[in-house]
């Protein structure tokens, strides 16, 4: 397998990691603010489901750890896509990190847009969590 072309995007978050993980880590709290990704998510077992643009999509996390790390997979039937997330800390609060992968299939003007929704997805959230504070 050839490497991928990639993209980490990071975003400082003024509250500590572990408010920050609690949220991301669930996802009823997605279409909150990830409007890119989901109108709404609903557990279906191991995994969720996804309302997205693209049509129904499934989701799971790795279980929740004491590190911060928020890896996922995203998919549908037949295929899915890992998506590395972390939450680290900065000071006293936090920094997230999402990284993006460009498959061999996906056109350049695609990834871009897929960064500009997760760049959008993560002011979102970031606003989100630091009115809650």
């Amino acid at each position: 397998m050839m490497v991928q072309r990639a993209k980490t995007l990071s975003i400082s978050i003024g509250c500590p990691p572990a408010q920050v993980c609690e949220f991301v880590n669930n996802p009823a709290n997605l279409p909150q603010w990830a409007k890119g990704l989901c109108k709404s998510a609903r557990p279906a077992g191991d995994h969720w489901l996804l309302d997205t643009p693209s049509g129904e999509l499934f989701l799971r996390f790795v279980p929740p750890n004491p590190f911060g790390v928020l890896d996922h997979f995203v998919g549908a039937p037949g295929g899915e896509v890992y998506v590395p997330m972390r939450v680290i800390a900065n000071g006293e609060g936090s920094e997230l990190l999402f990284t993006l992968f460009q498959s061999p299939t996906l056109p350049d003007a695609a990834f871009a847009a897929d960064e500009k929704l997760v760049a959008q997805d993560l002011l979102s959230l970031k606003a989100l969590l630091e009115a809650a504070r």
